[in-house]
C-alpha cells in the first residue's frame, strides 16, 4: 500500500511539473532585441500555447514568429485575419540563440502603422 501511494504521488508530481518544464519562457532566446521586416506568409494561429505566424524576409528566409499566449495576443488586438497574408510587417523581439533556427519570440508586431504589443512590458 505504501509503495502504491509513493508511486501515485510521484506520478502526480511529474504530471503537475511537466507544463512548467515544457514552457521555456524567454530561455533560449538572445538577450538583445532584433528587428525583422517581411511579408506575412501564414495568418496568425491562436490554437497552441502561444500564438504563431510566419513571415518571409527580403532575402526569402521564412521565420517562425512566436507570439504571446492566445488570449494575450488577442487582447493586444492581433487576431487571425487582422493582417492579410502578403501584408508587410515589422517584428521586434528576441531571436532564438541558435543562429541556425529562424525563430523569434516577439514583443511587438507592426502592420500599416499600428503596433500590436503582445508583451508591452518588454517593449
Amino acid at each position: 500500500m505504501h509503495t502504491r501511494f509513493a508511486t501515485l504521488a510521484g506520478t502526480l508530481a511529474l504530471a503537475l511539473a511537466a507544463p512548467a518544464f515544457a514552457h521555456h519562457g524567454w530561455g533560449g532566446q538572445q538577450t538583445d532585441k532584433t528587428e525583422i521586416a517581411g511579408t506575412l506568409k501564414t495568418d496568425v494561429n491562436v490554437s497552441g500555447p502561444h500564438a504563431t505566424m510566419q513571415i518571409t524576409d527580403d532575402k526569402g528566409q521564412v521565420w517562425d514568429v512566436t507570439l504571446a499566449p492566445p488570449a494575450r495576443t488577442q487582447n493586444a488586438g492581433l487576431m487571425p485575419g487582422i493582417i492579410p497574408v502578403g501584408g508587410k510587417v515589422k517584428i521586434v523581439g528576441n531571436r532564438n540563440s541558435d543562429p541556425k533556427k529562424f525563430e523569434i519570440k516577439t514583443v511587438r508586431v507592426t502592420y500599416d502603422g499600428k503596433n500590436f504589443d503582445v508583451y508591452p512590458d518588454r517593449t
